[in-house]
């Protein structure tokens, strides 16, 4: 099994500087980092690291997302985010976990004992909502479907249909929609899915000034979340 361990980045120079270094080469087969035209040095950061960058050609961040896809020559692509929010040393135990066969696994920040220190009050009750909505109308057992933090097999993305346009409907961003769209086709098409407990870290280098911002992406991509959902369910 063939692993890419895929970065997506964007001005991220604190959270590079102090997550990469305790990223191992070792537990991957290659690493695809895909640069959305970083100014303060994330880019060269990576590059003086030995990492070859991409940069970034399709816009907003799930263009960033499709162009690593498409770049990852794995068999299992492992979403990770170098901000702080994800904990490399949890990367070992997820691919251990892929390795079991499973199609997906997620790091799951309410699992178990798990916790999200970045959670705001909207994050964390729109993660309820759609988590609690997906298992109820498609018979699945998620406690976190919008985390980042998961492996899965490339091969998915053409057994769901999943394109570079997919979800664009009522949200530019398509913030969440990989992820929403991963969990409803493995739980419609009854793949072997696992989630492995693990807390979500403070984002390191946040800017809070884009905060109000980031709340109106939020609900733009719920809505389009709640569009997608009863659309995917009425297929059924």
């Amino acid at each position: 099994m063939k692993v890419s361990l895929f970065i997506p980045t964007l001005n991220e120079i604190e959270g590079v500087k102090a997550i990469m270094p305790r990223v191992k080469r070792e537990w991957f087969d290659e690493v695809i980092i895909v640069d959305g035209n970083s100014t303060d040095g994330t880019r060269e950061y990576l590059e003086s690291l030995g990492y070859s960058v991409l940069s970034q050609t399709v816009p907003n961040l799930m263009g960033a997302w499709w162009q690593g896809f498409q770049a990852a020559t794995g068999d299992v692509i492992v979403l990770f985010s170098p901000d702080g929010n994800s904990i490399p040393e949890l990367l070992p135990a997820l691919i251990k976990k892929m390795r079991e066969g499973y199609d997906m696994v997620t790091v799951s920040r309410y699992k178990d004992d798990a916790k999200s220190e970045d959670d705001d009050l909207l994050s964390k009750l729109g993660n309820g909502f759609f988590t609690g909505m997906i298992n109820l109308l498609f018979r699945s057992h998620y406690t976190d479907v919008l985390v980042i933090f998961r492996g899965f097999k490339k091969e998915l993305l053409t057994s769901f249909h999943l394109t570079k346009d997919s979800g664009a409907q009522f949200n530019p961003t398509r913030l969440g929609i990989y992820e929403l769209f991963l969990c409803i086709g493995c739980a419609k098409q009854k793949k072997r899915v696992a989630e492995i407990a693990g807390d979500e870290l403070h984002n390191i280098g946040r800017n809070e000034s884009r905060a109000f911002k980031n709340n109106y992406a939020k609900i733009a991509a719920a809505f389009t979340m709640l569009y997608h959902i009863v659309r995917e369910r009425i297929s059924s």
